[in-house]
């Protein structure tokens, strides 16, 4: 008898990586990563001469489907597998990636009509243009007593549902008003394979203000937002939502005729990346916080219980696993600070030594930094470069790097961003324990725990706490391919939960990260002036004035 098989498949910000498993151990039979053909739009919209302001982020839906087609068939080519071995279909996404379709699915910006306007594309996680309607929804929440704020550290990010399609009917009402839909891309993919669209509880928790028990904002509320929102639940977005990896529906005959696969293949509910990590990291208990550490850092933990904890971005029941409130929090920039200064801050001898060493120049960077004492170099910064999603909730903020001098050297400001991250994890760790759920085992995986052992160790250091690192750098796909298995049922070969899923299929190697008792000392006083530089900055407005005025040059060119 042949072995059955699930794919998961992990849509990232620059590409899409399926995984085809093992649907009774969890071992991976093939990988294959397809980059997105326009990666992330942030200048000019493809084939045209649009231009695009500052803070955007676009990405063509249509590099999602020839990802999800490539690998799937690569894999099933590198696997050797049978059409038949295949049961299941998970999906893990970023978020909050929406995009306006038609009523078919049809996203506008396939339509001519639309095509040159920026609006009608999928606006990325990252894209931060939305930041005055952010600002605004949350102020007005906040004079009303809306209780839907307290379940979001009570503000709003811009990277999220409302403020996106608040700043599309403000600048582009013609495509608000042509969507049939808005809607998350996960939710989108599960659509084109399933021909159903259901919303996934996890991103309508997370990103677009809905709880289980009261649903969205109210009506009343959006109106006095804008007139035109009044209904905008109703008509734009009012489609089921579903429990995250729970049976949406099996592939089309079109699908299934695509991906060289049988429409017998069960597809399970979207669910977002960082959140399809936690059981992909075999994490299924209260207390244990995950950081996802990719481009962004996620953090997620759960707890039996619902708490209102300020600056933590969103408690969602059942959002991450059923039974549980889920907790998210994050740092907007993880992976995406040190390749900043990787291409930017790196001269041409290091280059040159790295190809001479045959060796990357993130390898090199990390070796010289290695060899620096923690404090030793007088630095400490604020790791702001793409703003702060927690504790702050505040993408107006900008980088920081304090006691530069002429002697300062390349791998010295590289450490102090890997400082800044770790200060960054530890305040949104403080926040959780202060708010009443402590955090009792700390869990990374991603690229940058798996590549990076110095960063681990200084996440160790400085929050002196043990760090365990997941060896898979496919946790999130693989959570994704879990959720499949469970869609697909114990009767065709997967399970009937998510539990018993992630205690069969998780991989069981990491490497564990203890605290160095010397360098916590030092950290500890590092800790002491990066706080009093997150508060002075954070919360002051010299930072809102630089992106006022950078604004302000913008618009007299």
């Amino acid at each position: 008898m042949q072995n059955k098989l699930v794919f998961g498949i992990d849509f990232g910000t620059e590409s899409a990586r399926a995984v085809l498993v093992d649907a009774a151990n969890g071992e991976v039979k093939a990988i294959a990563t397809k980059p997105y053909a326009h990666g992330v739009i942030v200048e000019t919209l493809p084939g045209t001469s649009v231009r695009l302001d500052s803070e955007w982020a676009l990405q063509d839906p249509q590099d999602y489907l020839d990802a999800l087609v490539d690998t799937i068939r690569a894999c099933m080519k590198e696997a050797g597998a049978r059409p038949e071995q295949v049961i299941g279909i998970g999906v893990d996404f970023t978020a909050c990636t929406i995009l306006p379709i038609r009523a078919d699915g049809e996203p506008l910006c396939a339509d001519p009509a639309f095509r040159g306007n920026p609006h009608s594309w999928v606006k990325l996680w990252k894209h931060h243009a939305a930041e005055p309607e952010a600002n605004e929804i949350t102020a007005l929440a906040r004079e009303r007593g809306e209780a839907f704020l307290r379940y979001y550290g009570g503000s709003l990010s811009s990277e999220w549902l409302l403020p996106k399609v608040l700043q599309i009917l403000r600048e582009a009402p013609e495509v608000y008003h042509a969507a049939d839909r808005f809607v998350e891309a996960g939710d989108w993919i599960v659509q084109q394979l399933t021909g159903e669209l259901k919303r996934n509880s996890c991103a309508a928790g997370y990103k677009e203000t809905w709880n289980k028990r009261n649903g969205y904002p109210p009506s009343d509320f959006l109106k006095a937002l804008h007139p035109d929102m009044e209904h905008f639940v109703r008509d734009k977005i009012a489609t089921p939502i579903c429990p995250v990896g729970t049976y949406a529906g099996h592939l089309t005959e079109e699908m299934a005729r695509r991906l060289g696969l049988t429409e017998q293949v069960a597809v399970a509910v979207a669910t977002i990346d960082a959140h399809a990590s936690v059981p992909g990291a075999g994490i299924v208990e209260p207390g244990q916080m995950l950081m996802v550490m990719g481009t962004s850092i996620c953090h997620m933990v759960m707890a039996e219980e619902e708490l209102f904890i300020p600056g933590i971005n969103g408690v969602v029941e059942d959002g991450i696993l059923p039974g549980l409130y889920g907790y998210e929090a994050g740092q907007a920039a993880g992976g995406d600070t040190l390749a900043w200064f990787i291409r930017h801050g790196v001269p041409a001898a290091y280059h040159q030594e790295a190809e001479q060493r045959g060796m990357s120049l993130y390898a090199l960077m990390e070796e010289k930094a290695r060899a620096i004492k923690p404090g030793e170099s007088g630095l400490i910064a604020l790791d702001w470069l793409n703003g702060n999603r927690s504790v702050l909730n505040d993408a107006s903020l900008s980088g920081l790097i304090v006691g530069i001098r002429l002697e300062t050297k390349p791998e010295e400001i590289y450490l102090a961003l890997m400082e800044s991250l770790a200060f960054g994890t530890r305040t949104i760790i403080e926040a959780f324990e202060n708010g009443g759920l402590p955090i009792r085992k700390l869990y990374a995986c991603g690229g940058l725990s798996v590549n990076n052992r110095l960063l681990m160790q200084i996440f160790a250091n400085v929050t002196g706490k043990q760090v365990e690192a997941v060896s898979s750098p496919n946790a999130s796909a693989l959570g994704a391919a879990m959720f499949g298995a469970v869609a697909a049922g114990a009767n065709a070969g997967g399970y009937d939960s998510i539990m018993e899923a992630a205690s069969r299929m998780k991989d069981g190697h990491s490497v564990v990260y203890r605290p160095d008792d010397q360098a916590r000392q030092t950290y500890d006083r590092l800790y002491r002036l990066y706080k009093e530089l997150h508060d002075t900055f954070g919360r002051g407005t010299l930072m809102k004035e630089l992106k006022s005025v950078k604004k302000w040059t913008e618009r007299l060119t």
